[in-house]
């Protein structure tokens, strides 16, 4: 059928299944129409030289509520959308020649005719990236004083509702001595069911490891430091502490090196140490943000510090910055107490 009905889009590949008896096929989708309806969809956003992605650049970063405009599709039956290639488009005639050869493992929603979304929304939503992209590339410009930023800001499966923008986003900065920066990304966006210019909870959390860590967004640190975020957005005077100095707390050990966990199964950690090699704060068009270092603490050091309270929290910090890691954390290495 699509060799019939739509001879010049479409590639098909013969392919074999090792264990399948049957044809198989890649369906390789060789048209690209520019024809995607920037007005009428329900927001698009663009590729700009802040993203440092010039292969990339003026093509489309999302589409969300896609409209095309049909007058640009000319003959194409099947194609792809130029800069945004995420969905294949298909006509009217090809969609109900699949229904009636009953192919399944699709779905399909309509790309023409007007938008679902409302001018009032609409003007919402634009209001609402103009807040999170202001901040998120002042963050960015931040990051970059900082060290190397990876060009990917990654987002885990689960997001937690509690941040001010909804959107739980990461960073990774690589540093010199083969270290590196994790740090939070929205901690410090605006509150978006207000639309009211701020920087949320006026901070961002940092953790520096060392290069024995191969992967930091797939290994411990990125547990520990979600982990750590959450009580921070989830609860005013874990902010209050932090905000006021020094400040130390628990947080669940599953999944965490066993080198970390304490007699009850949880990893302890510092906030609010200080380095040359990292500024305290940072400015953004919405205000300064706090940026807060978070080390993890052994078991030994926690015990000190709840039996010394605050003078055990400036005395750790003044051994970890005698010893030279005063801001990383690692799994190998000697309490100071």
């Amino acid at each position: 059928m699509l060799r019939e009905l739509a001879p010049h889009d479409v590639e098909l590949v013969p392919a074999r299944i090792d264990g399948q008896s049957d044809l198989y096929f890649f369906l390789n989708i060789t048209r690209v129409v520019k024809c995607i309806d920037d007005a009428a969809s329900d927001e698009v956003r663009y590729v700009t030289p802040e993203h440092e992605l010039p292969e990339q650049l003026g093509e489309y970063r999302s589409v969300i509520g896609m409209r095309i405009d049909p007058s640009k599709v000319g003959d194409a039956q099947v194609f792809r959308t130029w800069g945004w290639t995420v969905s294949i488009i298909v006509s009217e005639t090809i969609k109900e020649a699949l229904e009636r050869l009953g192919v399944t493992g699709m779905s399909f929603t309509e790309v023409t005719g007007p938008s679902d979304i409302s001018p009032e929304a609409r003007e919402r939503s634009r209001q609402l990236r103009e807040l999170l992209e202001t901040a998120a590339a002042a963050r960015d410009a931040a990051w970059r004083t900082l060290g190397v930023l990876d060009a990917d800001v990654f987002m885990p499966i689960a997001v937690g509702g509690a941040w001010p923008g909804h959107r739980q986003l990461w960073r990774v900065i690589r540093r010199d001595a083969g270290r590196t920066l994790l740090v939070s990304h929205g901690l410090s966006d605006a509150f978006i069911d207000t639309l009211t210019p701020s920087v949320g909870f006026g901070l961002e959390l940092a953790l520096e490891v060392d290069a024995a860590v191969k992967d930091i967004t797939q290994g411990w640190p990125l547990v520990l430091l979600e982990r750590v975020a959450d009580e921070v957005a989830e609860h005013p005077h874990v902010r209050e502490g932090i905000l006021a100095g020094f400040f130390s707390m628990e947080v669940a050990g599953k999944g965490l090196p066993k080198a970390f966990l304490t007699s009850e199964g949880r990893v302890a950690v510092l906030l609010g140490l200080s380095a040359p090699s990292v500024p305290e704060a940072f400015s953004t068009p919405y205000g300064r943000v706090r940026l807060v270092t978070v080390k993890v603490l052994l078991p030994a050091e926690l015990a000190y510090v709840l039996a010394h309270g605050a003078e055990g929290h400036a005395e750790l910090a003044r051994r970890f910055s005698k010893n030279g890691e005063v801001l990383l954390s690692r799994t190998r290495r000697r309490a100071v107490v």
